[in-house]
């Protein structure tokens, strides 16, 4: 469905105290079009109806006219470079932001995350965690570690099991 009949519908659903499924609309038209900054700003309405800031903010976050406490309730929120710019949910190159002051604050966030973990990021690989050590690759290795003595548990038991079994049958 093209952008302006699902912003249609949604301002509809607005008027009509349908909020929960106008929502809905603006949550999936911001997935669909993430450089879209009108569905951004409708959505942050909606969250302000909700008396939700951090959300409020966190969809205004690319907008110069964005309101300081919503803003400072979303970074309070999302404290990581990293959980900002999975938040913040966009794709592509920033200069498609649709304003200088978005390609900006796009610009800043992708580049405190690079800081953070220690190598450049772009918003289509963004990192799970923000810590320095996940991204070397040491919380990798601890979680494989950690898989591989759960399946040795796990094969240890099965095995005493099966003897077990085995030395019932034979008595």
């Amino acid at each position: 469905m093209p952008l302006h009949v699902t912003l249609a519908r949604a301002e509809a659903d607005l008027a009509a105290g349908r909020v929960p499924v106008a929502r809905q609309r603006l949550r999936g038209l911001v997935s669909s079009f993430p450089d879209d900054l009108t569905a951004r700003r409708r959505l942050a309405e909606v969250y302000r109806r909700y008396g939700e800031p951090a959300q409020a903010g966190r969809w205004m976050y690319l907008e110069e006219d964005r309101d300081p406490a919503e803003t400072a309730a979303f970074e309070a929120r999302y404290p990581a470079p990293a959980q900002r710019m999975r938040a913040l949910a966009w794709r592509g190159p920033e200069p498609q932001a649709g304003s200088a002051f978005a390609a900006a604050q796009l610009a800043a966030v992708r580049t405190a995350c690079s800081e953070a973990v220690g190598h450049p990021v772009d918003w289509d690989t963004v990192p799970v965690e923000g810590s320095a050590a996940s991204a070397d690759g040491e919380g990798s290795a601890r979680g494989g570690f950690l898989v591989g003595a759960g399946c040795l548990v796990a094969a240890v038991a099965f095995l005493a099991i099966w003897v077990n079994g085995l030395v019932a049958l034979i008595r």
